[in-house]
């Protein structure tokens, strides 16, 4: 596995200015995101903790995994969550060229369409896979009228070679008012997700945090 960041340095902030990566906030608010879903195994657990502390996040689905899984998404939307577009199949923007990437991101934007809630009015959000994208990739995303939503603070759910306890630690040292965290509602991420997402929610709320989505 390749190296990463677990919490995004300033000089890449500033190369990607164009993309969200924090939402400037003196108030203690936190950002929690959810990519790679819908998933039965762990969606459905993921929206009952959130629900326990009365929580919203967001949620960046594949396309694919909202065909299979309508319900999920749905209930998703009931319980009043935003949703993103994170491509049709899991793209690599990296690996892929800019025709077939932006046909997928259109793929996908059937399941969004009528049902997109954000906290940023009626923008759409779009979060590339692996956090891989182009500079032309990322201007012909932006023209299609979406906001590009990337992280404050990676909890590495997805890396088999961490512990659930170091990736309770990524998140808990590095968050700050306005991060965005992602996590993942995958069955790879699972179980450290739950070992993970009930201390963080139980943990912020005690100091006061509310949870907003994007």
């Amino acid at each position: 596995m390749k190296p990463y960041f677990i919490k995004t340095p300033n000089f890449l902030k500033f190369i990607f200015k164009n993309w969200v990566w924090r939402v400037s906030s003196k108030e203690k608010v936190l950002y929690l995101t959810f990519d790679d879903g819908p998933t039965p195994e762990i969606t459905e657990w993921t929206l009952n903790e959130l629900k326990k502390y009365e929580a919203k996040a967001t949620f960046f689905c594949i396309g694919k995994n909202i065909a299979e899984h309508p319900q999920i998404f749905q209930k998703i939307i009931e319980e009043n969550h935003a949703v993103g577009n994170h491509t049709n199949i899991h793209l690599n923007g990296w690996k892929t060229n800019n025709a077939a990437y932006l046909q997928n991101i259109e793929e996908a934007e059937k399941y969004f369409e009528k049902n997109r809630k954000s906290e940023i009015g009626n923008q759409k959000l779009f979060r590339p896979p692996y956090g891989r994208l182009t500079f032309s990739q990322s201007r012909k995303i932006r023209k299609m009228g979406y906001k590009i939503i990337m992280w404050d603070v990676l909890s590495a759910d997805f890396d088999p070679k961490i512990s659930s306890e170091k990736c309770l630690e990524n998140v808990i040292r590095n968050i700050e008012n306005g991060s965005i965290i992602i996590f993942h509602d995958s069955i790879k991420a699972s179980e450290k997700l739950k070992f993970v997402l009930p201390k963080v929610l139980e943990y912020y709320s005690y100091l006061g945090y509310d949870f907003k989505s994007i």
